[in-house]
């Protein structure tokens, strides 16, 4: 696919697969999507998957947003990925568990964050230290987001995630990043009614709402496991007998 003759023929039979199973053209694709997935810099941003089971969560958040999805899944898809965007016009390939929803295609769209900075910066800091453990795995972002959207969500940066990825099938000089252990950004909906309760409760309330939460999310990705995820059960088993 990377000889430009070979890509020139290639390019009117390939085909995209989406997550409703229906197949395009990159010249369809781009006419699907063109219109409703345009970030602020005029980007058209083709949302992929690589895992409909494991990140099915995001993909219905994804498309409760109007959002199409792509399935990409194969060995040599980051590959095909990195090329299509060296030959795609104004084109960006993001994965769907790379950030909120509504952070998937920066739109220039905010929302205004029902707690105060100073109530941001108390929540940040308690929230670290549930996560003390975990300390240089994980980046406590608070953000203003729909109260629709999920309270406490565990998003993979997309750029780091790609070149581990891309290392791990490669090698050669990209060795050492294959090696470094992955990075997560732990993302707090500020606007979610969960993350409200948290705020204004105290103590043993406000750990058990705050652990919760975020062992869902950790749940979600697949990175609770070990004392940690009996921990997570045994308190299910509290909270639904309380």
């Amino acid at each position: 696919f990377s000889e430009e003759k070979f890509y020139e023929k290639a390019q009117k039979f390939c085909l995209l697969k989406n997550t409703e199973g229906k197949f395009f053209t990159l010249e369809e694709y781009k006419k699907e999507v063109d219109g409703s997935q345009k970030d602020k810099a005029d980007n058209t941003i083709y949302i992929y998957t690589n895992n409909t089971d494991e990140q099915h969560t995001f993909i219905s958040a994804a498309k409760q947003k109007g959002y199409d999805v792509l399935v990409l899944d194969g060995i040599i898809d980051n590959h095909f990925i990195n090329h299509l965007e060296s030959k795609l016009e104004k084109t960006n390939f993001v994965r769907v568990d790379s950030g909120s929803s509504d952070k998937l295609i920066d739109k220039d769209e905010s929302y205004e964050s029902t707690l105060s900075e100073d109530e941001q910066n108390k929540l940040k800091t308690l929230i670290e230290d549930q996560i003390k453990e975990r300390e240089g795995q994980f980046t406590v972002v608070l953000e203003p987001m729909s109260p629709q959207d999920q309270p406490v969500i565990v998003t993979r940066p997309e750029f780091m995630r790609r070149m581990k990825d891309m290392a791990a099938l490669g090698g050669g000089n990209n060795f050492m990043m294959g090696n470094m252990p992955e990075q997560f950004n732990l993302v707090i909906n500020s606007n979610h009614p969960l993350i409200t309760k948290a705020n204004k409760a105290e103590g043993k309330d406000q750990a058990s709402i705050l652990n919760q939460s975020i062992d869902l999310a950790l749940l979600s990705q697949n990175l609770l496991k070990g004392e940690a995820l009996t921990n997570f059960i045994n308190r299910s088993v509290e909270l639904i007998e309380a």
